[in-house]
């Protein structure tokens, strides 16, 4: 399939892309998750002979592809359209309870996971701890489309996607850190954990940089021109250019694409966009995020049926459980002296943290020859499954249980 000619991959691509916004159109249609349906869709035509479809289903679900797909084109593009539309004034009212979950929680989910898949599923160490890495990430598309249904509070909804925009940051860099230098890291000891820790930093702060500086730049550059079409371009340009350039430099690209496009979305939209361009670039990414969330869930679930899991299942209900009681412990201690945050809301953000492409698209960027990769792959893709559609499609249920008022414009 790697030697397919670009007017075959052309035809292939339009097909996904016709599929994916079928399913997505009737989702909407019957006031359903979109994520999920395309999830369940994917599976099943995966599952299931369609001869017709064979060619698309066998090229899109090479490992090469996913990863290229997810990571590099559509990954820049969901992090810069969410981050944008973040109101700076709303992140600032709730730093405290977005910085505790994205880097107390993240790091303590971290460390249960990566220590209880030690100790109890019997990974190696290192396989361990990158598995602890991929489930440390959280995807905010389906439980988002989920509170916006429901008209959930607002300031809820801010720190749920504020945890994950910047949580994904973490865990990509913890997922670098664990699968190519921490054994070297073990070996030096307390030395070997204080220069893994000075990397972390050291990877979050060129990302801030980088994204930070970009961000500036483009939103002076906004102050010249009063031009939607080109300044969408510009937009395009940052939140690619922010990503690949902080990753060329070992920066966390994610973290550099959220903070460019915060800094374009709010400082650059106040000092040199018109409504007319804050509105058509808004509508720019609604478009190419609702694309790109589309045919990155349509094509985890085709990614979910390649896997084999021929005597995994004991392994694999026991990695759900750990999983999921990581996130719960990671979600109240890093909330234990919040106040004013509602126990109803910590039980929403704890069975609201879903897992996402992101994770399965790291798992496949792992090489061949890594230790325990397909053992990671069956546990990361079940995972991702499970939450998608066995905590997504409850969600909404426990949000009304619980009694969650709906957003008021006065609270």
């Amino acid at each position: 399939m790697k030697n397919l000619d670009p007017h075959s991959i052309f035809v292939m691509a339009l097909i996904l892309i016709m599929l994916a916004a079928g399913i997505t159109a009737i989702a909407k249609k019957l006031k359903q998750p979109y994520p999920i349906a395309l999830v369940i869709v994917g599976a099943i035509i995966g599952i299931v002979d369609f001869p017709v479809l064979d060619p698309l289903k066998y090229f899109i679900t090479e490992e090469e592809v996913f990863h290229f797909v997810i990571v590099t084109i559509f990954l820049p593009a969901l992090l810069g359209e969410a981050s944008l539309k973040l109101p700076y004034s709303e992140l600032l009212l709730n730093k405290f309870p977005i910085l505790s979950l994205s880097l107390a929680g993240t790091l303590i989910s971290y460390l249960i996971v990566g220590f209880s898949s030690y100790y109890f599923l019997g990974l190696s160490i290192q396989a361990a701890f990158v598995f602890a890495a991929l489930m440390s990430a959280t995807d905010p598309v389906s439980v988002l489309s989920i509170f916006k249904s429901v008209g959930v509070n607002k300031r809820l909804a801010i720190v749920v996607e504020g945890e994950s925009l910047f949580n994904d940051g973490m865990a990509v860099v913890l997922f670098q850190i664990s699968a190519f230098s921490l054994l070297s890291y073990l070996d030096l000891g307390w030395e070997g954990l204080g220069i893994g820790f000075w990397v972390l930093i050291k990877v979050i702060f060129l990302g801030l940089i980088v994204g930070g500086a970009l961000g500036y730049g483009f939103s002076i550059l906004t102050k010249f021109y009063d031009d939607y079409p080109l300044e969408i371009i510009f937009s395009l340009i940052l939140f690619y250019g922010a990503y690949l350039l902080a990753e060329s430099i070992h920066g966390s690209g994610v973290i550099a694409v959220v903070t460019a496009a915060i800094i374009l979305g709010n400082y650059g939209s106040r000092i040199g966009m018109t409504p007319t361009t804050r509105q058509n670039i808004g509508t720019f990414w609604d478009v190419a995020a609702l694309l790109a969330n589309s045919i990155v869930f349509l094509m985890v679930g085709l990614e979910i049926t390649r896997i084999g899991i021929v005597n995994k299942w004991g392994i694999i209900f026991s990695s759900i459980i750990i999983v999921l009681i990581a996130r719960s412990i990671a979600v109240f201690i890093s909330l234990a002296f919040e106040k004013n945050f509602p126990s109803s809301w910590k039980h929403i953000i704890n069975w609201g943290g879903l897992k996402g492409s992101l994770s399965i698209a790291l798992a496949l960027s792992l090489p061949s020859d890594f230790k325990g990769r397909e053992v990671i792959l069956v546990l990361t893709f079940f995972i991702v499954l499970f939450s998608l559609v066995g905590q997504g499609l409850t969600v909404k249920p426990f949000i009304s249980l619980l009694g969650v008022k709906p957003y008021d414009k006065d609270s």
